[in-house]
């Protein structure tokens, strides 16, 4: 468990988004890439965060434009999703 209330906050955040497509992708992102991140990329993730799961998730998957404040290196990562675990029932 990470010590750093930020961090926790942050991965508590990424995996209870309201809807479980995004707590994947989000969540996802976040436990895959966030021990790899400094400042500029955390204060990135903390305002996306902020965004509705519906946008992300239309970005996404390109039913939307992707505005131009996200977009960048963590973006590109992102929209990958090559973190995403699907389980098999």
């Amino acid at each position: 468990m990470n010590e750093d209330p930020r961090i926790r906050r942050l991965q508590f955040r990424a995996w209870h988004r309201g809807i479980k497509e995004a707590d994947l992708a989000v969540g996802g992102f976040f436990d895959r890439y966030h021990s790899e991140w400094g400042e500029e990329e955390l204060d990135w993730f903390e305002r996306f965060i902020e965004e509705q799961d519906a946008d992300i998730m239309a970005w996404a998957l390109g039913t939307l434009p992707l505005p131009d404040a996200w977009r960048g290196p963590m973006w590109d990562r992102f929209v990958k999703m090559d973190f995403v675990e699907i389980g098999k029932k």
